[in-house]
């Protein structure tokens, strides 16, 4: 099979492009990472320019797969079921497929309180900033409850320790929206905090925060709330 080539944006700030990332990296699957590091998203950006060459959104995630582009999170996640039925990146009963489904179509669209107010940043520790936007915004509030009510049922209906038992499609789909959660010390109850954790730890993911950690490029653009990086 000809190998497969991934574009992705900055690790440190690109919550889609984590997704099929992690995916990949968590399920075995061999690719070229293509990084097209965030200059502005300007029309006539550098980033924009180069994206525009490979994808029709100009865009990132975006797989090229010999003449195809694939250039949507969910459909890059259901060519890759398709193409790799063995790693059973979809659970394999029909019930737990439809609800992974499910769950990962309302993760696409939905959440838009939470993701506007907490903007992925893996190198960034913000609990102060979180502990105002857990205070005065009720739909970050809403989201949150959101994501308990969701994860807790899917936990609870399938054994954990991660939503599917196994690691799924979901997992590497809500991935970004843990990464938020420890980012900016959202409360949430011990059970679904485990869970985070469960997720934080899959290699995959470590080696995504392995990689946002080592880029060191900090983009003002991305971080209205702070002038400038945590010192090491």
């Amino acid at each position: 099979m000809q190998q497969m080539q991934l574009y992705i944006g900055n690790k440190n700030y690109s919550s889609w492009s984590m997704r099929p990332w992690v995916l990949m990296r968590q399920a075995g699957i061999a690719f070229d990472e293509v990084l097209v590091r965030f200059d502005s998203f300007d029309a006539g950006s550098e980033f924009k320019q180069r994206l525009a060459a490979v994808s029709p959104t100009g865009k990132v995630p975006a797989l090229v797969h010999g003449d195809l582009v694939v250039w949507d999170t969910l459909a890059i996640a259901e060519y890759l079921a398709e193409q790799f039925p063995g790693r059973a990146l979809w659970p394999a009963d029909a019930g737990a497929r439809a609800m992974a489904r499910s769950a990962c179509a309302e993760m696409h669209s939905g959440f838009g309180a939470l993701r506007s107010a907490c903007p992925m940043n893996i190198e960034a520790r913000l609990p102060e900033v979180g502990a105002l936007i857990w205070r005065d915004q009720p739909g970050v509030r809403a989201d949150v409850a959101r994501l308990v009510a969701l994860w807790t049922q899917l936990l609870e209906a399938h054994g954990g320790p991660l939503l599917f038992g196994g690691f799924s499609i979901a997992d590497a789909y809500f991935a970004p929206v843990c990464a938020r959660l420890v980012t900016y010390g959202l409360p949430v109850p011990p059970h679904i905090a485990a869970y985070v954790e469960q997720v934080m730890a899959l290699p995959g993911v470590q080696a995504w925060v392995q990689g946002a950690l080592a880029e060191n490029d900090f983009r003002e653009f991305e971080e209205p709330y702070r002038l400038r990086p945590a010192q090491g």
